[in-house]
């Protein structure tokens, strides 16, 4: 230490005016210890220290000197070079974590402090944001948050995926899955997982994605299928006006799109089967252990399944179909007998077509399922009189008749007719006839074009 100069903190040097006192005889070691809030014997020590070292007595002996507790020059050494090898690009908590399970045990701050000195990690700097704070909810299942996030999440391993998330607002308990996409079928799935452990929420809240929200085209608000499906099911479709209002999941997202890239990365998952085996079996574990809070309220208010409520059928796309005079649908370019028995208003009534979750499609007519079939094998339906062209192409007049050959052959253009009957057959080659787009005239000796000659009633 430089005789000239002595490094003091704010605290020393208050302590030092007191002890000056003390050792010019203007104050007794009992009130000095009273003021410095210390015993009568550490005045007494600092008093002996004073009168043999001067000023610099009063500075802490540990001052300069390495930790006790501090890790040596190749311990850290070895940190950072396990840190620069495996874990590049890992957040200092997360890097701590990792290395502590490796056996190299390190406090998340310390680790920061070493690779800010390496310049292998900045601060991020934070910018303060105004946001009214919303309470939790105090029950569990009493609100429920879903939302997707789209990320790269393979980091160029595999296929592009999206995390459907569902975190409840009161314990911050997730449930969550990877898929394709974010479709209605993706929350379908995570829906019917979470209905199944936990029971029916009261309420659910997301964002305006179309999935959730839709209008017409006047701006009329309409169900959507998600819609539909919370209404069977007596759960409450609450909108969010903005991410931050649904600040439980996006904060979620914003840790997964950290450390759960993290994991997959470790455990090389290629593709969805495998994200999904680390999330269910490493992530969601860890998150529901560590990051979970206990609700305000110990009740769970989860209602359970009723037993009219058919999950499979209401997690399902459902469209409506019309039934025609010989019982058939017409559905996704495709045909369908509809079966005996016939029921008392099914003709020309409406059946609704439910494509549920494993593939199946199912055709439901006021409560009541029917059975049907494809027709014309596969189900395929002919081409419809509207799709057939009653004028050649300049391709197929080049090629005179030949081009007959690619018209469908069992069938001939309606015509006039609006289409929603079959195609007529083709007559036979002796009876063909020359359809012409004309408008039909009456020749001039017909009744029309008389002039009437019925007699005037009289006033």
């Amino acid at each position: 230490m430089d005789r000239d100069r002595i490094a003091m903190s704010q605290r020393e040097r208050d302590r030092l005016k007191i002890m000056a006192s003390v050792l010019e005889g203007r104050q007794t070691q009992a009130k000095a210890a009273g003021l410095l809030r210390v015993t009568d014997r550490t005045v007494r020590r600092w008093q002996r220290r004073l009168e043999a070292e001067g000023d610099a007595g009063i500075v802490h002996r540990l001052r300069g000197r390495a930790s006790n507790a501090s890790k040596g020059r190749r311990f850290r050494r070895r940190v950072l070079g396990v840190y620069a090898k495996e874990y590049s690009g890992f957040g200092p908590t997360l890097a701590a974590e990792k290395l502590t399970e490796r056996g190299l045990p390190v406090g998340a701050e310390t680790l920061r402090r070493w690779l800010m000195d390496v310049e292998l990690w900045k601060a991020k700097a934070r910018r303060d944001k105004h946001r009214s704070r919303r309470a939790r909810r105090e029950c569990f299942g009493e609100l429920v948050q879903a939302d997707g996030s789209i990320h790269d999440w393979l980091e160029g391993r595999g296929p592009q995926m999206t995390l459907l998330v569902m975190i409840d607002d009161a314990t911050s308990k997730v449930m969550a899955e990877f898929h394709p996409a974010e479709t209605t079928e993706g929350y379908f799935q995570l829906l019917r997982r979470y209905l199944r452990k936990h029971g029916r929420m009261l309420a659910i809240y997301t964002d305006r994605n179309s999935i959730f929200f839709a209008t017409d085209a006047h701006g009329k608000p309409v169900l959507t299928q998600f819609g539909r499906a919370l209404k069977d099911l007596g759960i409450e479709l609450i909108p969010a006006h903005s991410p931050q209002a649904k600040g439980r999941v996006e904060r979620f997202n914003g840790t997964a799109q950290d450390r759960l890239v993290k994991e997959l990365r470790l455990a090389g998952a290629c593709t969805l089967e495998e994200a999904n085996d680390v999330l269910a079996e490493t992530f969601l574990p860890w998150f529901n252990r560590r990051c979970t809070v206990k609700p305000a309220n110990p009740n769970d208010v989860h209602r359970p399944l009723h037993p009219s409520m058919n999950l499979a059928a209401i997690l399902s796309v459902q469209s409506s179909r019309v039934v025609a005079n010989d019982y058939t649908i017409r559905f996704e370019n495709r045909i369908y007998q509809l079966l005996p028995p016939a029921r008392p208003g099914l003709r020309g009534g409406k059946v609704i077509v439910e494509q549920r979750l494993d593939g199946t499609e199912h055709v439901r007519f006021r409560g009541k399922y029917l059975k049907c079939k494809p027709v014309n094998g596969l189900g395929a339906l002919p081409p419809t009189p509207r799709g057939l062209s009653h004028e050649r192409t300049p391709a197929e007049q080049d090629k005179g008749c030949a081009a007959d050959t690619t018209q469908p052959s069992a069938v001939r253009s309606a015509g006039r007719r609006s289409g929603c009957s079959p195609a007529e057959p083709c007559p036979p080659a002796s009876r063909e006839q020359t359809t012409t787009n004309k408008p039909y005239r009456p020749p001039p000796d017909h009744p029309w074009r008389k002039p009437f000659k019925g007699k005037r009633r009289s006033a």
